[in-house]
């Protein structure tokens, strides 16, 4: 008999909190921002079509949330499939929801669900990429799995760029898994932010100086070599009209007020970050929501743990914790920060401006599992459910449905490249776009995929 106490083998693409945070920082970690600034040049000859005032919100359920427990409850179902959760109705009719998300059952008139979105990827590597590029499956399967086709990000970034000029257009707090931009160049990595904005110590001290501090190193390259952390000297002499554009968009980055402001969370009352919550989750979406209003084009939130769970994602195996405990500490800090998302950005006149996406990269079996008397779900993305709000999208529907089980879609089925057609779409990217690959192929930014009709 196996030991209950035995060391089970970490699930493939799981990396340790350490390992997360190499990881996440390796796209990163060998350029400095003026070289990321002055890689920009070899996108010139994909050009940028389209100017566009559209962003992106992300918050990231790295793991994969399980529909039957948040968006996809089956009352009905046999005990092995149903769990223990019950639906509640929402403020539209016909629209149930997890009872744990009350705050989001009185705003479903501002969200649209699609319950029937699926992909064949079985592991958390490959599932990101499905759901992040289109492109089934393509990642190297060791760490830091950079991926063989350009996210979803990297490409908005590449065809739209800033949204507003000296605002960073792309930033992850604190970072993310397995996502990268491929062929497409270095220069389209993130901003990582990685930092916990409810520490009462929270800065970014590269951004977040004095005032007299940034005017002087607008002649200086001190603060550069700090912020891109590159072990090697600068010239800390050289005055900044002596520097290259590249190196000068970086200084004056660094020095940019609107940037120093963007990040400076106690700008905002008390009582909005109470209803944001005071977690580091909370105030990370609250920090997302400001990044935004200040101009950046995507930000992504990775929503992995709360207080009081054992996880560190939604991977709710049996074999390591129990779903309904997990559940019950993370579906309320899930329902306080969307549900503030929602409304913070309807009180600012963003929602038809910025997209909401609350997803992960797959779903869990909605048949339980059992692992010495503890009930989890496994690895599943034939059924998902993923939620969409603003963005000009047609909110107050559901999109697609699953059987009485949740393990079979019965309408209106959805694939990652619709999904990402609907992204690209609400931005305003056009969906006709190729890019050459590392091979000289012309490659188009998904294989296939249509808006959801429904919601464009």
């Amino acid at each position: 008999m196996p030991s209950q106490t035995m060391v089970l083998p970490r699930c493939r693409g799981t990396l340790d909190r350490r390992a997360f945070v190499r990881s996440g920082l390796v796209g990163l970690s060998s350029l400095g921002l003026a070289d990321l600034f002055a890689l920009e040049s070899q996108a010139a000859a994909a050009g940028r079509p389209v100017a566009s005032n559209k962003a992106l919100l992300v918050v990231w359920l790295w793991g994969g949330p399980s529909h039957m427990e948040t968006f996809d409850l089956k009352p009905l179902a046999p005990a092995e499939y149903r769990g223990e959760f019950r639906p509640i109705s929402t403020n539209v009719p016909g629209i149930e929801i997890s009872e744990h998300l009350p705050l989001l059952a009185a705003r479903a008139d501002k969200f649209a669900l699609v319950r029937s979105c699926h992909h064949d990827s079985p592991g958390h590597v490959n599932s990101t990429h499905t759901m992040l590029t289109g492109y089934p499956g393509e990642l190297d399967e060791a760490p830091p799995f950079r991926p063989k086709y350009p996210d979803v990000w990297a490409v908005t970034n590449q065809v739209l760029g800033e949204r507003v000029a000296g605002m960073p257009p792309h930033i992850v707090l604190p970072a993310m898994r397995y996502n990268g931009s491929a062929y497409l160049g270095q220069h389209l990595e993130p901003l990582v932010v990685a930092g916990d904005p409810n520490e009462p110590s929270f800065t970014m001290p590269n951004l977040t100086a004095a005032p007299a501090v940034r005017q002087r190193i607008g002649t200086r390259l001190g603060l550069l070599k700090e912020f891109d952390r590159l072990r090697r000297d600068l010239d800390s002499s050289g005055q900044f009209d002596t520097l290259d554009r590249f190196q000068q968009k970086a200084a004056a980055l660094l020095t940019s007020d609107r940037v120093a402001r963007a990040f400076d969370i106690n700008q905002e009352a008390a009582a909005t970050r109470d209803r944001y919550g005071r977690n580091v989750i909370g105030q990370r979406c609250l920090m997302a929501r400001r990044l935004i209003e200040a101009g950046a084009r995507i930000v992504s939130v990775d929503f992995a743990h709360v207080p009081g769970q054992k996880a560190f994602s939604w991977d709710d195996h049996a074999s390591v914790w129990n779903i309904f405990e997990e559940m019950r500490h993370r579906l309320p800090v899930l329902d306080q920060v969307v549900a503030a998302l929602i409304d913070d950005l309807a009180d600012r006149k963003l929602s038809d401006e910025v997209l909401l996406v609350v997803m992960g990269e797959m779903s869990h079996t909605p048949r339980l599992s059992n692992f010495n008397g503890q009930p989890g779900r496994e690895h599943w993305g034939n059924t998902m459910s993923i939620l969409l709000s603003g963005g000009g999208l047609r909110m107050g529907q559901v999109v697609g449905a699953t059987n009485l089980k949740g393990d079979e879609i019965i309408q209106r089925p959805v694939t990652p490249g619709d999904v990402l057609a609907t992204w690209y779409r609400a931005l305003g990217v056009p969906l006709d776009l190729q890019f050459t690959d590392h091979a000289g192929r012309p490659t188009p930014i998904l294989p296939k995929g249509e808006p959801i009709k429904e919601l464009c």
